[in-house]
């Protein structure tokens, strides 16, 4: 943009004409801009840069198809060629559609502490909570599940399942777990070095709750083994016996397995041989009669 120039050679007492004449300018898009330096178009244009930034910060693995999707959800309007000039101007790229010179691959730093140092287990209800997402294929496409499960007793306290791997499904995983505990401040929930996790939507989450996150190192399975082996259960049980057609029909595969088998059939001999659901019971009936 060349009219600010022009706006203060006049203010130095340079003529407008010879300003213009000297740098092949019109004057009357000169004067139309000196009327309205910013245009309806521009703040608008701003506006929707800063709407494709937010959702760019908030989960960095994003094209800009779908920062483009998250941007209109937020009602923002304009084409996806709009769009995509603004992100590849800005180089909002997804952290794996572009290859990065130096240090490429590396996930950002830790927004958490490892508070958890592999020591999966807790003596009461609601003092560790453990964290991760896993991606099962379907006739339809992926269907991503987010699961939180209490170190305690097993159990699967929250979860949430998604079309999209974004930081909304582990923020909803969350929420869903503290509604069905009925709240759970002080609680510790560890989960990997994820996007979604360290994400700030899902930090403002665990701010809201007055919960404490943990993080486990980059590219270490067994910082969050518990996870880990819940998913290596779930995909024996339900996605090995046979391939689902459609989404919705592993979604309920999924949910029947956790809340009828998982939660209320399989004994375990870390609980005593006792269900997720049966080792709750036993262990805050106590509580309730001494209340």
């Amino acid at each position: 943009m060349i009219y600010p120039l022009v706006r203060d050679l006049a203010a130095d007492g340079i003529p407008v004409v010879v300003t213009c004449r000297v740098l092949g300018l019109a004057r009357q898009p000169y004067y139309r801009w000196l009327a309205a330096p910013v245009t309806a178009t521009e703040v608008k244009q701003a506006y929707l840069a800063n709407a494709l930034f937010d959702a760019h910060r908030d989960d960095p693995e994003f094209g800009y198809r779908f920062l483009a999707d998250e941007a209109r959800t937020a009602g923002h309007r304009g084409c996806d060629r709009t769009m995509r000039r603004i992100c590849s101007s800005n180089r909002w790229w997804s952290t794996f559609g572009k290859r990065r010179r130096g240090k490429a691959g590396q996930p950002g730093p830790p927004v958490h502490d490892d508070l958890v140092q592999r020591r999966f287990t807790a003596d009461k209800l609601n003092d560790l909570w453990l964290t991760d997402i896993t991606e099962h294929a379907t006739g339809e496409g992926k269907l991503y599940v987010c699961a939180i499960k209490d170190a305690a007793s097993n159990r699967i306290v929250g979860y949430s399942i998604s079309e999209r791997m974004t930081s909304r499904i582990a923020v909803t995983a969350l929420n869903n777990a503290v509604a069905r505990r009925g709240g759970a401040a002080g609680c510790i929930v560890h989960s990997d070095r994820g996007s979604q996790f360290r994400s700030r939507k899902f930090g403002h989450a665990l701010n809201r709750h007055a919960m404490v996150g943990s993080m486990g190192k980059v590219g270490s399975a067994g910082d969050n083994a518990a996870m880990e082996s819940f998913f290596a259960l779930l995909q024996k049980n339900v996605l090995n016996r046979r391939r689902c057609a459609t989404r919705l029909e592993l979604r309920i595969a999924i949910v029947t397995w956790i809340e009828k088998t998982y939660h209320r059939r399989r004994r375990q001999l870390t609980l005593g041989r006792l269900t997720p659901v049966e080792y709750e019971a036993m262990i805050t009936r106590p509580a309730a009669q001494a209340a």
